[in-house]
């Protein structure tokens, strides 16, 4: 594990590489799993109130799970996640585009100017996940099978995880946090 102020960031981040390709996943990410996107707390109030802004984003199915269960829940482990549509489903917050892509409601709202939140870090952030520890927040890299395409362009174009996640990084941890990473980044690497 590699330190930078409270933190502890998995070489795993550093080392593997990973940039998204929706054209060869189809956003795959947003419709399997087992629950929705984890929530930070502080992000709950912010979903209800851009809630009636994204909606019109939404697909009937979304809109309804999220009228009947509220816009997040609390899943089998006790975290806040996102609706699902229904078990094993997509997030309420799915669309799908003209090429069968699955796109967030949220975050095409924040793209035309209705709200100005982009969407939850955790989806920012993925394939990284957060872990709250006593003194730390650990950093560590997740390994999906769905995301093979985006491991296989991350090798081709040769970007590693953290450079592929600078905007998110930056978005939870600040430019000064990022800028330590890239620098102790370059020294781990060179070893």
């Amino acid at each position: 594990m590699l330190a930078v102020e409270n933190t502890l960031i998995s070489e795993s981040i550093l080392e593997k590489k990973f940039v998204c390709d929706l054209n060869a996943c189809k956003g795959e990410c947003c419709v399997a799993g087992d629950s929705g996107a984890p929530l930070e707390k502080d992000e709950l109030p912010i979903l209800d109130s851009i809630l009636e802004k994204v909606k019109p984003y939404m697909v009937k199915n979304g809109v309804k799970a999220i009228e009947k269960h509220g816009a997040y829940v609390i899943d089998g482990d006790g975290d806040y996640t996102t609706t699902l549509v229904s078990e094993g489903a997509e997030c309420a917050f799915v669309f799908f585009d003209e090429n069968k892509i699955a796109k967030c409601a949220i975050e095409q709202a924040y793209r035309e100017g209705k709200i100005n939140w982009q969407k939850p870090i955790s989806c920012h952030l993925y394939p990284i996940r957060i872990s709250k520890l006593k003194n730390f927040t650990a950093l560590n890299y997740h390994y999906w099978k769905i995301c093979k395409p985006a491991c296989d362009c991350g090798n081709k174009l040769d970007v590693p995880v953290y450079k592929f996640l600078k905007e998110p990084l930056i978005r939870k941890f600040g430019e000064k946090w990022y800028k330590t990473l890239v620098q102790s980044a370059e020294i781990y690497l060179k070893k």
